[in-house]
């Protein structure tokens, strides 16, 4: 019997908690307004029910003034209809072999996804998301073509590649604010029609552009590591050797995660790779600090290093929560500002996550670790451990023989790093004078 506990309703944000969330957004609004993202819909995505509201977070994506070429497959159903009319799909190294009879099958299968596209982009209802929108859908001849050939033997027909964008046209149209849809369908100087792969549309648009981000939206995408593990971030190096070790038993995925690969490989800031399945999986992989997807990007997303002077406002933001409760003594503002470098921090996406100061006592070859600091979203992650070992590394070439720390909450988590206890005896003389008797921190000891 079904009960509420096993199929429990969605609850519905409360209002204060999407004020929160906008509040939160506006940075990466700001940040997103003005580039240029390209994004392929994989054909498997255009057939299912969460297209029109996929099409309304683009549309929402296009009011917030980010320049978007849409950049869609076809692939299944250029399958279907192939299948539909007893035709056989031939594929060489996951592309397809495109005789006379394909072409057909290819031009009347990216016909029906523009006008379908084109519709869902029209809608205005009083009611929907894209009231008032009046978004131009712009599609034409800006994918010019050349034909694959033979290769290995097998004769590609009219399977092409792409041979160069038009990229002035289309900057064109994005500076009209209007949304530009490339189909995986180029045509030649010769007046040909060639069947192309719409993950190297997207990938060579991409960096034709110079766009900042390109983001790949599949049905069930999902990159893991050899546990099963969602991946959230890449290098081009480490795509690069995921896809040498051939372990994706989905093809789609593995021209996705390539498609990715060359485009951070060639000046694309950041390719991200989005379970369309997932409802509002765009929006919460670029309004939202951890995303929801993959990263393939050249770009640290996360660094340790040391504080500076532009740094204090965040780690006043950090500290104050445990200020409140008593977790960490009070520093002023300008406090902070004058030991600024005794501080690291680790930094994601622009925000001090976390935090740690390193105060030595040069004369007792010993130096205090203090304000250790993590967002509480980020806690048990071993964030506290990294700055620690990067503390316990700056203090040894300092000449530092120990480090000591005084602690009321996370006496067990020092311990736990090979702290031992002690005494207010064990401190520098300089800091027995302020020790605090009233607060009666515990006192451990670190041998380096």
């Amino acid at each position: 019997m079904s009960t509420d506990i096993e199929n429990p309703v969605p609850s519905t944000p409360s209002a204060s908690d999407q004020v929160n969330w906008f509040r939160n957004s506006s940075p990466y609004i700001n940040a997103h307004r003005g580039r240029t993202f390209v994004v392929l819909l994989g054909g498997e995505v255009l057939d299912t029910p969460r297209l029109p509201t996929l099409v309304h977070d683009l549309a929402l994506l296009n009011a917030l003034g980010v320049k978007l070429v849409l950049v869609h497959g076809a692939r299944p159903q250029i399958s279907q209809r192939l299948e539909a009319a007893g035709l056989e799909s031939r594929f060489e190294h996951h592309t397809r072999i495109t005789d006379s009879n394909a072409l057909e099958a290819v031009m009347a299968a990216v016909g029906a996804l523009r006008l379908k596209l084109e519709g869902l982009f029209s809608m205005g209802l009083a009611n929907s998301p894209m009231h008032n929108a009046a978004i131009q859908l712009i599609s034409g001849n800006f994918v010019i073509a050349k034909p694959v050939g033979v290769r290995n033997g097998f004769d590609y027909q009219h399977t092409g590649e792409v041979r160069r964008i038009e990229v002035d046209a289309i900057r064109q149209q994005m500076d009209a604010g209007n949304v530009v849809l490339l189909s995986p369908l180029g045509s030649s100087p010769t007046g040909e029609l060639f069947n192309l792969n719409a993950e190297d549309v997207a990938s060579t648009a991409a960096i034709a552009l110079g766009a900042d981000k390109m983001i790949v939206l599949g049905d069930g995408i999902r990159v893991e590591d050899s546990e099963q593990r969602l991946l959230r971030e890449l290098s081009p190096q480490e795509a690069g050797r995921l896809l040498g070790e051939e372990r994706f038993t989905d093809s789609a995925v593995e021209r996705q995660l390539t498609a990715a690969y060359h485009a951070a490989s060639n000046g694309v800031a950041r390719a991200h790779l989005l379970d369309a399945s997932e409802d509002g999986a765009l929006l919460k992989e670029l309004f939202t600090r951890d995303g929801c997807g993959t990263m393939v990007t050249r770009e640290t997303y996360e660094t340790l290093r040391g504080a500076r002077i532009d740094d204090v406002g965040g780690i006043l933001e950090l500290l104050e929560p445990l200020e409140q409760n008593g977790v960490l003594v009070r520093r002023s503002r300008e406090l902070l500002e004058n030991e600024i470098q005794r501080f690291v921090i680790i930094e994601r996406d622009g925000m001090v996550i976390a935090c740690a100061a390193l105060y030595p006592f040069a004369a007792d070859h010993t130096g205090e670790l203090a304000c250790v600091a993590v967002h509480p979203h980020y806690r048990n992650s071993e964030r506290g451990l990294q700055m620690l070992r990067y503390l316990e590394r700056r203090a040894r070439e300092q000449g530092l023989k120990t480090l000591f720390v005084l602690t009321t909450h996370t006496a067990h988590w020092f311990r736990e790093q090979g702290f031992d206890p002690a005494g207010v005896e064990a401190l520098p003389e300089q800091r027995q004078q302020l020790y605090n008797w009233q607060r009666n921190s515990k006192v451990f000891v670190k041998r380096l």
